[in-house]
This record gives structure tokens, sequence and C-alpha cells, in this order.
């Protein structure tokens, strides 16, 4: 018998999807704008399963996405925690989420692609593919490129078969903006456009935080002002990626932390000097405002 109501909520609740959204707000500093949208496609995903409760009529959305964005931004993670979510909500049968980049598509000669492209969707069949710098899959200035093969069986299989698999094209803006104005029919299938914003100095500092305390360090405050200064320096830089050069600059850190507490002759360590990241560690030998502590 069909139920003459339905607690939205008390639905929420059930599919587990609230705990991914509460971890997605947990893990992830800032990224507003992108963590409002994912709630909204669940949102979508949700009434949609509570409309086919009663009947209605239920038209099956398109969730190929872009995500654009600098490096370290977290366009991998919330991929993850969207695979996810679509497995809750029952919009793919396992969840899983294959990264690849042109490489693992595009073969080097004639015959080659299509198996390799062909094996990769096999592999991401039931959950999410993310293709990384997806404007490398085509090369419009080489004649002998095979990549416009990859694309065409991935449109077909995103038109044909999107109740099986959700396609991610990432990359940086203005170069996947370009990749989209070349080909058309890709563009048409991707609905969802979802920018991930460069961090703040703030957020930053946020994330070296929450770095270190899942590694069971901490900064000397003298450190932790140093550490910002930094960043302020650094993230103007080229190759600066977000949070992934925070993570790299903290491991740097970390290293001279060690060689400076294994130099140190006949010291008894106690806790609070294993865990503690003084400004030495993070200036180093090669500490200019130039250089940025390497």
């Amino acid at each position: 018998m069909q139920n003459n109501f339905i607690n939205i909520q008390e639905e929420f609740q059930n599919t587990k999807v609230k705990e991914i959204l509460d971890s997605l707000e947990d893990e992830l500093v800032g990224l507003e704008s992108v963590k409002n949208r994912i709630r909204e496609i669940s949102a979508l995903l949700l009434i949609d399963k509570a409309r086919e409760n009663f009947g209605l009529a239920n038209t099956l959305p398109s969730l190929h996405m872009s995500f654009t964005g600098s490096p370290g931004t977290g366009k991998t993670s919330v991929g993850e925690k969207m695979a996810d979510i679509l497995y809750r909500l029952d919009y793919v049968r396992q969840g899983h989420l294959v990264t690849v980049t042109r490489d693992d598509l595009v073969g080097q000669y004639i015959g080659h692609t299509a198996p390799k492209t062909k094996n990769v969707l096999k592999e991401a069949m039931g959950g999410m593919l993310f293709i990384d710098e997806a404007y490398y899959l085509y090369k419009q200035d080489n004649e002998r490129d095979y990549g416009a093969e990859a694309i065409e069986i991935l449109l077909q299989v995103m038109e044909n078969q999107r109740d099986e698999l959700v396609v991610v094209f990432a990359g940086y803006k203005d170069k996947m903006d370009e990749f989209y104005r070349s080909n058309p029919g890709l563009a048409s299938r991707v609905a969802n456009h979802i920018d991930f914003p460069d961090y703040t100095v703030g957020e930053l500092s946020e994330i070296a935080k929450r770095l270190l305390v899942g590694d069971q360090y901490e900064f000397e405050a003298d450190a932790e002002m140093l550490f910002q200064q930094y960043l302020q320096t650094r993230m103007h830089k080229p190759l600066f990626a977000n949070g992934r050069s925070v993570r790299n600059a903290l491991d740097r850190a970390k290293m001279r932390q060690a060689s400076r507490l294994f130099e140190v002759e006949n010291a008894a360590l106690t806790k609070k000097d294993l865990v503690t990241i003084k400004a030495t560690d993070l200036q180093g030998s090669a500490f200019t405002e130039e250089t940025a502590f390497g």
C-alpha cells in the first residue's frame, strides 16, 4: 500500500547521506559554494526518490560534472564523497571512484585508443569516472592525435548509460572552458559545472593546523606566525598547489625537525620535543622571502 505522506528528513537520515555531507563539512576547509552545490544535488536525488514513492514522473537527471579549479583545492576528495552520495541514493550501483588522465584513455597508434578507453569505462561502470586534466584528451594541433576517438566513446556512454556511470571532467578553469568550446557535443552533456576557488591564507592556515593535529604535531607560537608569512609569499609563486603545497611544506618542516633533534648530543627527548615544530624547522638553511623556505 502506498503511503499518503513521506518524512523527507527521516528518509535523509536513512540513506546515510547526512553523514557524508557532515564529513564533507568537517574534513574540507572552506569551499562553501562547492558544499552547497553538493547539498543541492543530494536534495534533488532525494526528492526524486520521494516522487517515485508517490508514482510521480521520475526523470533520471544527468549528473555528469565539471570540476574546475587549481591543483590542491579538493576536487578529487569531493569526487569521492559525491560517488558515495550517488550510491547511497541509488543513482549508481557501486559508488566507487576511478581516477584517470589522458594516458589511461588515449592510445599512441591506430586501434589502441578504443580498447584502452573501454577498459577504463568497464572498470568505472557502476560508479564515477574522474578524468583529471581533461583538456589534454584532445590536441587540436596534432592531426595524428587519437583523443577525439576517446571522447566519442565517452559521449556514447554518457548519453546511453548515464544511469550506470557519472563522468567528471576536471582541470584548470580557463583550459576547461576552451576544451568545452572545442567539444560542443561534450559540453551539452555536462550539466553540473562546479568551480573550486583557491584557498585564502586563513583557510590554508586552518588546513595546516588540521594536518598537524592529525599527525600529532603542533606549531610553536612563532612558528605559526612564520608559516602564515610563508603562505602569503608562496601562494603568489609559480606551481603553488593550495592544500598540496601546505602538506609539502609541513613534510619538509618535519624533516628539519627530525634532523634538529637527531643532532642534539646526549639529549633526553620529551614528548613535547617530538611534537613541536619550531620556527627554525620552517626556515631551514635557505629561508628568505624569495625562496619561501624551499
